[in-house]
């Protein structure tokens, strides 16, 4: 600020710069002519010249004056405008700020009853949740429990299974035992198909070799021998075999060991007139039988040529089925007689039958009859229980009846 006598004028204000800037001016020509005189020397000319350059200094410099003044007045106007323009401002940024005040109150009261619904929302969500997680958890515990359960059940079943399975093993590994294993896997399968007087389990034959079970057949073919045979021990060499060369070895070892069995069959269950022309043996492993056909078909055509046909538990099910179908038709053919007699009975009964229905509807038929009667009578009679009911003895009367008419009493003296 620059304070001259009264006044008062700001330096960033631009008139008043540009005010400042021509008093430079001007005190900076007034030097230049000073130096100009100093030089020129102490001439006449230039110091009328000089006089006059003065004069119009002055006037220049009341001019300034003037302007000064002017640019005062105009100066307290702008100050007066912008003094009226700031209350202006103040004013108006006052009530807009009163206005985003009251706005801003209105938003955080409805952002606070948002946030308070929010919340009591969440709350309600939350609560919600975590009740159906409870429910969910509790219902998966007792599924977990469940299962556990069963696994311990399982693992209880395995465990048994893993002893019948060394059980097993130890029956495989004795030869022994491995042909009471055939021997039992045989008598379940046959009691299964066939009735029991159609079979007998080691059966002596007249040779004095006893067969694991002889099947009654009727002739042809007649009683046939089904024996158990199982060379584990060959499978199970080949099984174990791991180069090509021990596998081929211990296959014709398993062809040499199947042969042998048939051989011994052909030669023991094959008699002339007791038996039948063929024998059956019975391998108590599917793998074996599979290994035989897929590996060794030779084997199983030398079984047919010697008249020994090899079976599985599977097909020899199927061909005690085929068995059980030969022994009815036999035991039909052999009941013919019986029951050719049993018909003609039976078409008796059916004629007694037709007699005595035939008797039943004529008394039926009379029955009818008789009740129709009944029934007649008793019709009539209700009739004439409602005439009498009714006093309707006119009509009750016969047209020819005589009405005798009611005398008076005699009078007494």
């Amino acid at each position: 600020m620059i304070q001259i006598g009264e006044q008062s004028f700001d330096i960033s204000d631009p008139l008043v710069i540009a005010a400042l800037v021509a008093v430079a001016v001007a005190l900076l020509v007034i030097i230049l002519l000073i130096t100009t005189l100093r030089r020129a020397g102490a001439s006449s000319d230039m110091v009328h010249y000089v006089a006059s350059q003065m004069g119009r200094l002055s006037q220049d410099v009341n001019a300034l004056g003037q302007g000064q003044s002017q640019l005062a007045g105009n100066i307290q106007t702008v100050s007066d405008a912008q003094a009226n323009a700031q209350v202006r401002v103040i004013q108006t940024m006052e009530t807009r700020l009163a206005e985003v005040q009251a706005q801003m109150a209105e938003r955080l009261a409805e952002n606070a009853t948002r946030s308070a619904r929010s919340l009591t929302d969440m709350q309600e969500r939350m609560k919600e949740t975590l009740t159906g997680s409870s429910e969910k958890t509790t219902k998966s515990l007792t599924q977990l429990q469940e299962r556990l359960a069963t696994i311990d059940r399982a693992q209880t079943n395995i465990e048994k299974l893993s002893g019948d399975v060394l059980s097993l093993q130890d029956i495989l590994s004795n030869k022994q035992r491995r042909g009471m294993f055939g021997e039992i896997q045989l008598t379940d399968i046959v009691s299964k198909a066939l009735p029991s007087d159609s079979y007998t389990l080691q059966a002596t034959l007249s040779n004095g070799k006893r067969a694991d079970c002889l099947v009654h057949l009727p002739n042809p073919p007649g009683p046939i021998v089904i024996d158990a045979k199982f060379p584990f021990e060959a499978y199970e060499t080949f099984a174990a075999a791991e180069t090509p060369e021990m596998q081929k070895i211990a296959l014709r070892d398993l062809g040499n060991a199947v042969r042998v069995h048939i051989k011994a069959i052909s030669e023991k269950y094959l008699i002339e007139g007791e038996t039948a022309d063929g024998a059956i043996m019975f391998l108590p492993s599917e793998a074996v039988y599979a290994e035989l056909h897929a590996r060794l078909p030779e084997v199983v055509r030398a079984g047919f040529d010697a008249r020994v046909w090899i079976v599985s538990p599977t097909t020899c099910m199927a061909t005690l089925n085929t068995m059980r179908a030969i022994l009815k038709d036999a035991r039909m053919r052999e009941q013919a007689g019986e029951i050719r007699k049993a018909l003609r009975l039976l078409h008796r009964d059916v004629e007694i039958i037709g007699e005595k229905a035939g008797k039943l509807e004529t008394h039926l038929r009379q029955a009818g009859d008789d009740v129709s009667g009944v029934l007649t009578a008793a019709t009539r009679a209700g009739k004439r229980a409602d005439r009498l009911d009714n006093f309707d003895f006119e009509e009750l009367a016969p047209d020819t009846a005589e009405v005798v008419p009611l005398a008076a009493p005699p009078h007494q003296d």
